[in-house]
C-alpha cells in the first residue's frame, strides 16, 4: 500500500513506508515528552502499532497532589503524517528542533496547547536487545533531546503558564512488549528488569545516564553523557561536537522502605581521564508511567478499544497503591546537585523481579 510518505527518500527496506521491515506484533514507533517544574509534571505519549493497525496516546498531569489523564486509541491512519487521534495531536514544526502538542479535552479535565524548543543535538541512546531463551523480548532504539516548552496547560481547571520550562523529548521505535501477548509457551521465569533513566538539565550542559541491569547487578545497556546547550539557530544532528561519551557510570539509589521507588540517588559519571563527576538527585513529585498507559490496567498499550475512543482518569497522588504492579513504574521530578550546579531533571525507575545489589527480592516487594 502507497502513502504520501513514499514521495520521499526515507525507505529501508523494499518495502512501502505503510509495511514494517518486521511482521512482529509488537513493532511500534513512538512519542514520548515530559515537562516539570518542582511543584508541576506532564507527561505525552503517542505510538502507532503498524502490524496491529493501531495507534494510541495520552497527556498526563501530576497537579496540586492530584494525577490526572486523558487516554486516546484508535484505528492507524494510513498516512503516518497523521499523528492526531481525536482530541490529542502532535506537529512536527521543526524536526528535531520544535514539537507543538495540542488536546483539547477540557470535558476530560485537560486541556493543552504547548510547544517543546530543543536546548541539545538529538542524542542516539545504544540499540536496546533483549532476548529470552529463544524468544525476542526487545530490540529497539530511541533518541533523547533536552529542551524547554512554552504555552498553557489547563488541568483540573486551573491554568499553568510554561516559560521555558525544563522537558524531554523521547523518540524510540522497534520491537518492545505491547498489547496483547501472542500465543505462546508459559515462561519458566518471572520476568526481571532493571531499567533506570536520567536526563537531567543544568543551565550550561545537560547529562544523561541511563542503565539496564540483569538480577546480579550485570549492565546490559548503559549511556552516561555531557552535552553541551546549544543556540536557537544552532545545528541539532549531524554535529561532531556537543556530545561528550564518558567512560563508565555507577548509581545509588537510596531506595524507600516497602517500595521500588527512591527517596534520594547519586549518579557518579566517569570521564575518561580518570575524574568523577558526583550528582545527587532530591526528589520533588512522583509521576506513575500508567498515567501514559504503561502497565495500565485499562488503557495498556497498542490494545484496540474502538474506531476512536477517548478516557481520563483521575486519583489523588497520597491514595494510589505504590506496590500495585501498574504503579511501580515512576518518573520522579529531581533537583540534581552537581557541584556548584543545581538543575532540574527526573529519575525514571523500572524494577519487577529481583535486582541483588539494591536489595530488591522476590517479584514486587519493596525494598528491606
Amino acid at each position: 500500500m502507497l502513502t504520501p510518505f513514499d514521495d520521499y527518500p526515507v525507505h529501508q527496506t523494499a518495502l512501502p513506508v505503510a509495511h514494517a521491515a518486521t511482521g512482529d506484533p509488537n513493532h511500534y514507533d513512538r512519542y514520548w515528552f515530559n515537562g516539570y517544574r518542582e511543584d508541576f509534571y506532564f507527561g505525552v505519549a503517542m505510538a502507532v502499532y503498524p502490524n496491529r493497525g493501531i495507534i494510541d496516546g495520552a497527556l498526563a498531569t501530576v497537579h496540586d497532589g492530584v494525577q490526572r489523564s486523558v487516554f486516546v486509541s484508535g484505528r492507524l491512519p494510513a498516512d503516518r503524517g497523521e499523528t492526531r487521534i481525536g482530541p490529542l495531536s502532535i506537529e512536527i514544526v521543526e524536526p528535531l528542533r520544535t514539537t507543538r502538542v495540542r488536546l483539547d479535552a477540557a470535558d476530560h479535565g485537560i486541556e493543552a496547547d504547548v510547544v517543546f524548543s530543543a536546548r541539545t543535538v538529538a542524542l542516539e541512546e545504544p540499540r536496546q536487545t533483549l532476548t529470552q531463551g529463544n524468544r525476542l523480548v526487545m530490540d529497539s532504539t530511541r533518541l533523547t533531546q533536552w529542551g524547554t516548552w512554552s504555552g498553557r496547560i489547563v488541568t483540573g481547571g486551573e491554568a499553568v503558564e510554561l516559560d521555558r520550562d525544563y522537558g524531554t523529548k523521547d523518540r524510540s521505535w522497534g520491537v518492545r512488549p505491547v498489547g496483547e501477548p501472542a500465543g505462546a509457551a508459559p515462561d519458566p521465569v518471572l520476568p526481571q528488569i532493571f531499567f533506570l533513566w536520567a536526563p537531567l538539565n543544568f543551565d550550561d550542559r545537560c547529562t544523561h545516564f541511563l542503565c539496564f541491569e540483569r538480577a546480579d547487578g550485570g549492565r546490559w545497556v548503559g549511556s552516561q553523557v555531557l552535552l553541551d546547550v546549544i543556540g536557537p539557530s544552532d545545528p541539532t544532528w549531524g554535529v561532531p561536537g556537543g556530545v561528550e561519551h564518558l567512560a563508565g557510570a555507577t548509581h545509588e539509589v537510596r531506595w524507600a522502605r516497602g517500595l521500588r521507588r527512591s527517596e534520594g540517588a547519586t549518579l557518579t559519571l566517569h570521564r575518561h581521564d580518570g575524574r568523577d563527576e558526583r550528582i545527587d538527585l532530591e526528589p520533588l513529585l512522583t509521576f506513575r508511567m500508567r498515567g501514559l498507559g504503561y502497565s495500565h490496567p485499562r488503557w495498556g498499550h497498542a490494545r484496540w478499544h474502538g474506531e476512536e475512543a477517548v478516557g481520563s482518569e483521575e486519583h489523588r497522588v497520597e491514595e494510589l497503591d505504590n506496590l500495585e504492579p501498574w504503579n511501580i513504574h515512576v518518573q520522579q521530578v529531581m533537583r540534581a546537585r552537581w557541584g556548584d550546579r543545581t538543575g532540574l531533571g527526573v529519575l525514571e525507575q523500572l524494577a519487577f523481579g529481583e535486582h541483588r545489589p539494591s536489595g530488591l527480592t522476590g517479584f514486587l516487594d519493596g525494598a528491606p
